[in-house]
């Protein structure tokens, strides 16, 4: 776990890491491989995430992420700052601005907004969120609200 001084306008982020064809490919696979329940790997019909000529047919120029890899991103991050407790008492909201495409660079990054101490010893962190790219672009963005 990092330790993290609470100060408005903290930042950590993520090490940069590429978005490869097969983390792409996990995520597409993961629903129907948990529905199955039977120990094998399923997959489904071609998708934006999964089959270049199907994406190329809805106009992307090739395979994009499935926004919940960078959420997931946001929230191991989360984690590595403030411990297993986020995945208790938190909220994390996230929405997706920009696609993310085969080998494109991303970081997820965490912004302390505030703290404040509550009456049971607790403070309440608010914090804005978001991955980027390489590039400086934002693809996901959002806020979170941790109790360390």
């Amino acid at each position: 776990m990092t330790k993290l001084t609470l100060t408005p306008g903290t930042q950590v982020s993520s090490p940069y890491r590429a978005m490869t064809r097969e983390r792409m490919r996990w995520y597409v696979d993961a629903q129907p491989t948990i529905a199955a329940d039977d120990g094998r790997i399923h997959t489904q019909e071609p998708t934006i995430h999964d089959d270049d000529d199907y994406a190329r047919a809805q106009g992307l120029p090739g395979i994009i992420a499935d926004g919940m890899i960078s959420t997931n991103w946001i929230h191991s991050l989360l984690i590595d700052i403030f411990g297993a407790g986020v995945n208790g008492r938190s909220k994390l909201s996230t929405k997706y601005v920009a696609p993310v495409y085969e080998n494109d660079r991303i970081r997820a990054v965490v912004e302390v907004e505030q703290a404040l101490n509550e009456a049971e010893g607790a403070v309440c962190v608010g914090c804005k969120v978001w991955c980027e790219d390489d590039k400086g672009r934002v693809v996901t963005f959002g806020n979170a609200t941790v109790w360390v």
